[in-house]
């Protein structure tokens, strides 16, 4: 059975998140390392994917810089997205042995779908649209990019971010549909380090493997100075 080795780091600038991402992926792709998941939170930020999107951000260049969010191109597919503190946003960077970006598309959407499930929230997909719905809403977003077969980017889980950001852009290009949370569906305050738990068990029985909770620190041969060098240290799921 594989092993992923699991990183909980904390609060990372959406770019520093994609250079990380960059050269954790190459690492993966030379041999060096095995399998990995990032598990990150964002400050305020808009990302515009390959599919474009710069129309879809409805607020003005001055709101934005009153809310402090700020806007910025990335290589994964998909339209314009918020990402922001409340949201859970993980990024497997992973061997995919078969090359199948839509199996494994499904897998990341059917581990989000069996977390809300323990929540008692009945969520599904959409056959026009990535990510996982709650009725009309989209409450995860997912945006991926592979390169000599290795995984980069992966999606945003909606825990409770700051939900009146998402009203600044038409997220994902999706006009006639609207985003949600965890809070909002539930209607209650929702603990994020235990959504990350059952994430991360999700995870471990979608993808039928073993997960290695790692300190940050075990990153730093591949990130810039600025990331975080410290996190906490789990055993074996």
């Amino acid at each position: 059975m594989a092993v992923v080795s699991v990183f909980q780091l904390g609060t990372v600038r959406y770019e520093e998140a994609c250079l990380l991402q960059e050269q954790v992926a190459a690492a993966r792709a030379q041999g060096t390392i095995g399998d990995a998941l990032l598990l990150v939170q964002h400050p305020a930020v808009i990302t515009v994917g390959r599919g474009g999107g710069w129309e879809d951000i409805l607020a003005p260049a001055a709101r934005l810089r009153r809310e402090g969010i700020r806007v910025l191109a990335t290589d994964r597919g998909g339209r314009a997205t918020y990402h922001g503190p409340g949201q859970l946003v993980a990024y497997p960077i992973l061997k995919l042995p078969d090359n199948d970006l839509y199996s494994y598309l499904w897998r990341l959407e059917e581990v989000v779908i069996r977390v809300l499930h323990t929540y008692g929230l009945k969520a599904g997909r959409s056959e026009e649209h990535p990510g996982v719905w709650v009725n009309d809403n989209k409450i995860a977003a997912v945006g991926l990019a592979v390169r000599n077969g290795v995984t980069r980017h992966g999606l945003a889980l909606n825990v409770a971010p700051q939900m009146a950001h998402f009203d600044l852009l038409i997220p994902c290009g999706i006009a006639d549909r609207g985003a949600t949370s965890m809070a909002r569906e539930l209607g209650r305050a929702v603990d994020i380090a235990e959504v990350t738990d059952r994430f991360v068990q999700a995870f471990v029985e979608v993808f039928q493997c073993q997960v290695m909770w790692q300190e940050a620190a075990a990153l730093m041969a591949f990130s810039t100075p600025s990331l975080p060098a410290s996190g906490e240290k789990r055993g074996n799921t």
